[in-house]
């Protein structure tokens, strides 16, 4: 499992003009809570850019002020003007404790619709798990190799040991659809073989049709 370490310092001052002051010195104001008390603290913006900035699930230990807390990251903020970072939540990992967390799907595998001429179309690039924190990881393998033409993934199909997962079940996550290409091999093939089924059908009817019987004598 990845982790990322940040430094930072215990805020004693939680007032809005404290807050403006860290912001306006390359600092954002952070919080921990879940484990035995709720902490707040800041660190420079910059110790963020490898936790924040990516897609990747990682765990942060936060250094604060010589304690080290191991947790994940559960919310951000950011101005609505600058779209510097504003604020950001850590859950404080407890070992005998479940944690909810968002876990990216890592797709692979190639897919037997895409083969016969679909399109793959990822419908989540995440699942949200409760589990204890050392059943985390840093994403959830989904194989798509025996994935159909208008066939579906979803979500009730993900199995993992130990880990619940909370999304609704039959919500898709990934599906393959019929792509314009086929739509249209589609149509030129059944538009010969519906004009020979029409063109036969007269003959076949003839066919089938009894004699008249002839004209009786006066």
């Amino acid at each position: 499992m990845k982790s990322v370490k940040i430094e930072g310092k215990r805020r004693s001052d939680l007032g809005k003009k404290a807050t403006r002051q860290l912001r306006s010195e390359g600092h954002v104001p952070g919080v921990i809570y879940g484990g035995k008390e709720t902490i707040h603290f800041s660190a420079p913006t910059m110790a963020f850019r490898y936790l924040v900035y990516t897609p990747d699930f990682q765990i942060a230990e936060l250094n604060i002020d010589g304690a080290t807390y191991r947790t994940i990251m559960k919310d951000i903020q950011f101005d609505v003007v600058t779209d510097e970072l504003n604020h950001i939540d850590f859950f404080e990992l407890v070992e005998d404790r479940k944690v909810i967390a968002e876990l990216p799907i890592k797709f692979h595998g190639q897919s037997q619709g895409v083969k016969d001429g679909g399109k793959l179309v990822l419908k989540l690039k995440s699942l949200k798990v409760r589990t204890l924190p050392k059943y985390l990881t840093e994403h959830i393998n989904v194989n798509i190799d025996n994935l159909q033409l208008h066939g579906n993934i979803r979500v009730e199909d993900v199995k993992i040991d130990n880990v619940e997962i909370l999304n609704t079940p039959r919500v898709p996550i990934a599906s393959v659809v019929t792509t314009r290409a086929l739509q249209v091999e589609a149509a030129t093939t059944a538009a010969p073989a519906a004009g020979a089924a029409k063109a036969a059908a007269p003959a076949a009817a003839a066919k089938a049709a009894p004699a008249a019987a002839p004209a009786k004598k006066k």
